[in-house]
């Protein structure tokens, strides 16, 4: 479906304004002066900042999830820990290439609301099957359960560490190049680890 471009120019302003003051802290004239557009037309478009907020976080996710099984697909003909790899470094280029909303959304899944709860039932629970799936496909089936849990929950936790901890390298990703550096770095390091993981598996499995 082609894109609206004056719709995706405001939701783009407001992603940067929710990034820099948070949701409560933006208004809906500071969106519009942003975007350069009239308030109304962002009342015709989305209703209210509520409505907008939740339009960006659908759209974000819906094409999130599409990435990933597109990734699945594609790669579903390679080992399984070579489909992982290519997963996790897709995952980690779309949330790059979304940095200011990936950073907003996470941030918001800290707390307890009835945003996160929503985004929890209709997303999180699916993004948590793909990525499982695609995680315990590496292991034989013979380690055990509890051990590849707590590394599940790592590999969750490096997918996300970058935009809820964004201040540690907020000086070291500034333009496109940066960012693209970032991902083939931080993509490497993820996949050395899952290298020690499965390595560690197996050696532990011949004792």
């Amino acid at each position: 479906m082609k894109k609206n471009p004056t719709k995706q120019n405001v939701i783009d302003a407001a992603s940067s304004l929710f990034f820099q003051h948070g949701f409560h802290g933006t208004s809906v004239r500071d969106i519009a002066a942003k975007a350069n557009v009239n308030v109304s037309l962002i009342s015709y478009y989305f209703n209210s900042k509520q409505g907008l907020l939740e339009y960006a976080v659908t759209q974000y996710y819906e094409t999130y999830l599409e990435t990933i099984e597109a990734s699945m697909q594609q790669n579903k003909s390679l080992a399984p820990l070579h489909q992982l790899k290519n997963i996790v470094a897709d995952i980690i280029q779309y949330k790059q290439e979304n940095y200011q909303l990936s950073c907003f959304i996470h941030r918001e899944l800290s707390l307890d609301s009835v945003f996160v709860r929503e985004v929890t039932v209709t997303y999180l629970a699916k993004e948590n099957y793909l990525i499982s799936h695609a995680f315990y496909a590496i292991f034989d089936g013979k380690k055990r359960h509890q051990q590849k849990q707590f590394f599940l929950m790592q590999l969750k936790g490096m997918l996300v560490t970058p935009y809820v901890m964004r201040n540690e390298w907020k000086d070291q990703v500034i333009g496109d190049f940066s960012h693209q550096q970032f991902v083939k770095h931080y993509t490497q390091t993820v996949e050395k680890w899952l290298d020690f993981v499965v390595w560690q598996e197996n050696t532990q499995s011949i004792k």
